[in-house]
Order: structure tokens, then C-alpha cells, then sequence
């Protein structure tokens, strides 16, 4: 028995991976299983699960999320099953593996893209045969992997993130990605990968998130792709393409209410007129697309190998915005070269220009990219623990890292949640600069309760009501009126707190009065 196995960092996420090692087995795919878990999980019981198939190997794979628990997880089995041979693979192993103990603890560690490699180290453990103990695989071209969609069950493209790829690979060359050390792209054959889809669109999949790095770059595949899911868009009697439920939880992959919903990520600056033409035709609400943007500091750019049109990049954005297209735009704290004044420039254009959510990442670095040149010059310190973040640099010290790691947790719990458009509103239009007055927000937030997580919904709305009320000098009718609305759109009466109390019980919604237990018997 071959097992197949990793622990996701959510349920709701589905691994891609281990779904095209099952699906190029080839015969030895009869012999084996697929089984997932979360980092969540009680690693002992993970253990005797998998020990419990009576496996002859075990293939993990690994990510920057579950390598300290995947150790701890094969640790327990080396010494109660050390007859099991171990495979592990993955990114998180396939550079800079030398000291690593997991590695250390297996069998064979598959360096690369294993699709093709995994099977023939399988035989050859099955057979007795010896096997290298680092085996570094070819990449594969992408015509000769089997398409591993099958391998989604029912239950899976009901009710789980569901992963596709057209392409792997990057041309750019940003040198904290792990895609940098690509050598291009290369493309899945497109009829059969549209096959596919439509394959899994008939099983009763609707939600679908790409992991292309750059979809669309080559825009003949992409402008197909859109048209193909415009082709089988659920309609109306009318004939009008029906868009998703705005209450369904997309983001944790469930169905969104007959319709699709899609997520892409995009070269920012490259948006023809050709790929927009398809773009306007979806509902809104239906698709969603990550722009990576990282700093607008040209300086940045430069010592990072990062490309980007700057004009052309925000002419794109506003039309995405204006088009009723969610976008998910990436910005990162600890860049080289990036100060506090630059990074805050960079975010006040980003949120002048409307996106959906701003996602503030913090540097990391990853194993095998050129990042790491920068350290010296630069005097950067990372966590030597996964996720490999940033402590400092020459221009951020210890102490202003913390500080900024803290807004951009508290910019993801109040903005990004979705939960507090209008109280952030109010907060970041009372300045010139709104990440100087969401920092110094995050600042009460931290000297107030100390807490980055655990912190209730109704001390949420209790602290950001606070803060608007004395720091922003508005009137108590302004912000109870702006938080009671976010809150009759997004609050549960148990969350209720007794300030917004009045007004939401007696609020108006829509023109109407509506109470709390008459939005609630709506959802």
C-alpha cells in the first residue's frame, strides 16, 4: 500500500499536488491511497491513521505551513512503524534540505516537480531495489502529465477550494519568489485542460482558484479560458448571466449559489482591451483577481527584479474597480531599500485606487531565491523558523517590525475581513495618509489590549467605535450610524454590543426599518 498524505492548512483547501501523484501512478495506482489532514490536527492521531493502512511507504508532501508539523508527524512513525519507507517532497524540501531533520528521518527526498519521478521511486522500494537517498527530477513537460482532476471527489468540488493550473512557471525574476528560479512557462495542452474543467463543471464544481503564476500573460489561453466559463454560465430566463449569492463564503470554497466563482492571478500591467472586452461580460461579484504590487518604490523594484509599468498598472486597477471586479492586490513589509515613508506611499496609492482588499505580506525568505544576496548589504535578520519572516533591516528596526507586522494583522482582521467597511471608511478618510491613520489605530489596538488574535467581534466593534470617537473627532451619531449598518450587514446578535444596541434593533436598512432578529431570520 502507497499512501499519499499532507496536512493542508485548512480542510476547505484540497492538495493539487497530491492529486497528480496519484493520477501518473500509473498501474501502481491501484495500490495506493490518498489521504489528507490539517496542521490542525493532533499529530499522534495523524500517525495512527496513516499506520493504520498498513503502508509499505508513505509520500509527504511539504510546505512552508505544515513542516514542523510533517517532522513531528514522521518522528512518531519512525519509531513505532521504522519498517515504513518515507518519501517526502515539495517545496519546502527541495532547497537547502541538507540539515533539514525531516529529510534526515526519510527514505528519499524528491527534489522538484515529482509527477513523473514519484512512480519509479515507488517500484523501486516496492521491489527491494535501492533508490538514491536525494533524487532531483527533470521538469516535466507538461504534455506528458496525466491530469490529476479526476482525483477530486463529489464532496471535494461541492464544498472545497478546488486548485487548476494551465501553466506552471514565471518569466519574471522577483527575487523573493520561489517562481524567480523558473526557467519560463510552461503551458498545459489547452483542449484537453478545458476537457477537463468542463469535466468537473458537470460533477458540480463551481469554484475554481488558479494557481498560475501569471494567467494572464499568454492572453490567446486566457481569453479561451474566460470564454469557455462564459459559455457555461448558469442564466436567468432572460438569458442574463447570474452571479453569485453575495452571502456565500466563497472565499472557504463553497458553492456560491449555482454560480461560478473565479480567482486568477494577473500581470498587473497587461490588460488589453481584448481581455477586458471578457472580463466586463461576468457578473460581478464572480471573479476575483490577485495583483501583486508589492511597492511602487521604483528604487525597490529595481534591487528586487521586479518589473511593472507603473501607468499602466493603475489605469488597469481603476478599471477593474470601476468594472465591479474584486481584486485582491499584494503589498510587502521588509522589502530592501523600503522605509516606512516609502511603504506608506505605496499603500496610500494602492488604496486610493479601490481594490477589493489589500493584502500586507511579510517578507519572507524563502529557501533557494536570490532574496537572500540582500541580506549583508541590507542587514537583514529572518526568523530561521517557518515562515522565515523578517525581524529587521537597515531601515526597520526590531521594534518598528513588530509594529508593522501588528497593522498589517489588525488592516486584515478590520478591513479585509469585509465586516467593517464603513467604520473603515470614516477611519481612513480622516487624513492626509491612510496608512498613517490606520497605524496609529493599530497602535491603539495593541496599547489597549495586547491581543493581535482572540479578540471578540464585540470588543471589535466596541474599540474601532473608540477610537473613532476620540481620535477622529466624530460625532457619536456619525459612527454609531456607519457601525450600526456594518454591523446590521455582517454582525450576529450574540456579537451584538449594547452601544450600537438602539440603533441596530431600530435601524434601517434599505429604507426600511429593520430589527436584529428580522436581518438575522433573513440570512
Amino acid at each position: 500500500m502507497i499512501i499519499l498524505t499532507t496536512l493542508n492548512a485548512r480542510h476547505s483547501h484540497a492538495s493539487l499536488g497530491l492529486r497528480y501523484l496519484m493520477a501518473n501512478l500509473g498501474e501502481l495506482e491501484a495500490h495506493a491511497s490518498l489521504r489528507e489532514f490539517t496542521i490542525n490536527d493532533n499529530l499522534g492521531w495523524v500517525a495512527e491513521q496513516l499506520i493504520a493502512l498498513s503502508p509499505r511507504i508513505i509520500g509527504f508532501g511539504v510546505y512552508i505551513w505544515n513542516l514542523r508539523e510533517t517532522t513531528k508527524v514522521v518522528a512518531i512513525i519512525r519509531r513505532v512503524a521504522p519498517g515504513v519507507r518515507i518519501v517526502v517532497g515539495g517545496p519546502e524540501v527541495s532547497h537547502e534540505h541538507e540539515h533539514e531533520p525531516l529529510v534526515a528521518m526519510s527514505d528519499v527526498l524528491i527534489v522538484g516537480e515529482a509527477d513523473l519521478a514519484f512512480p519509479p521511486v515507488c517500484a523501486a522500494l516496492l521491489e527491494g531495489r535501492a533508490v538514491p537517498k536525494v533524487v532531483r527530477a527533470p521538469k516535466p513537460a507538461p504534455a506528458s502529465i496525466s491530469f490529476p482532476y479526476a482525483r477530486y471527489t463529489d464532496d471535494d468540488l461541492r464544498h472545497r477550494i478546488i486548485y487548476v493550473e494551465a501553466s506552471r512557471g514565471c518569466p519574471f525574476t522577483c527575487e523573493f519568489c520561489l517562481s524567480s528560479i523558473e526557467n519560463g512557462v510552461r503551458s498545459f495542452p489547452l483542449e484537453g485542460f478545458l476537457a477537463e474543467l468542463d469535466g468537473m463543471i458537470r460533477r458540480g464544481c463551481r469554484v475554481f482558484k488558479f494557481v498560475d503564476r501569471t494567467f494572464n500573460l499568454g492572453i490567446t489561453s486566457s481569453s479561451a479560458i474566460l470564454a469557455f466559463f462564459l459559455e457555461r454560465w448558469p442564466r436567468d430566463p432572460a438569458g442574463t448571466l447570474i452571479g453569485p449569492d453575495p452571502q456565500a463564503r466563497v472565499a472557504d470554497g463553497l458553492p456560491a449559489n449555482g454560480s461560478f466563482f473565479l480567482h486568477f492571478e494577473m500581470v498587473p500591467d497587461r490588460l488589453p482591451d481584448a481581455l477586458k472586452d471578457l472580463l466586463a461580460r461576468f457578473p460581478r461579484g464572480s471573479l476575483q483577481l490577485e495583483v501583486g504590487i508589492q511597492s511602487f518604490t521604483p528604487r525597490v523594484g529595481e534591487l528586487i527584479s521586479r518589473r511593472m509599468d507603473r501607468a499602466k498598472t493603475e489605469d488597469n486597477l481603476r478599471w477593474l474597480r470601476d468594472a465591479g471586479i474584486h481584486v485582491h492586490a499584494d503589498l510587502i513589509i521588509g522589502l530592501p531599500g523600503e522605509t516606512v515613508d516609502s511603504f506608506a506611499d505605496s499603500f496610500d496609492a494602492l488604496w486610493r485606487l479601490g481594490p477589493g482588499e489589500i493584502q500586507v505580506g511579510i517578507l519572507k525568505l524563502l529557501k533557494g531565491t536570490p532574496l537572500a544576496r540582500h541580506r549583508e548589504p541590507f542587514a537583514m535578520a529572518f526568523n530561521p523558523e517557518p515562515p522565515y519572516d523578517i525581524l529587521k533591516n537597515r531601515d526597520l528596526d526590531f521594534p518598528t517590525m513588530q509594529r508593522l507586522k501588528r497593522f498589517a494583522r489588525y488592516f486584515e482582521l478590520y478591513a479585509n475581513s469585509g465586516r467593517f467597511a464603513r467604520g473603515v471608511g470614516l477611519l481612513m478618510s480622516g487624513g492626509a495618509s491612510p496608512f498613517r491613520a490606520f497605524l496609529e489605530f493599530s497602535d491603539r489596538l495593541w496599547s489597549t489590549t495586547h491581543q493581535e488574535h482572540a479578540i471578540s467581534q464585540t470588543r471589535q466593534y466596541e474599540l474601532i467605535g473608540e477610537h473613532l470617537r476620540t481620535v477622529g473627532q466624530l460625532s457619536a451619531q456619525t459612527v454609531i450610524a456607519a457601525l450600526a449598518q456594518d454591523f446590521l450587514d455582517h454582525g450576529q446578535r450574540k456579537h451584538l454590543p449594547e452601544f450600537l444596541r438602539p440603533t441596530v434593533e431600530s435601524g434601517r436598512r434599505d429604507g426600511r426599518a429593520r430589527s436584529i432578529d428580522e436581518v438575522s431570520a433573513a440570512r
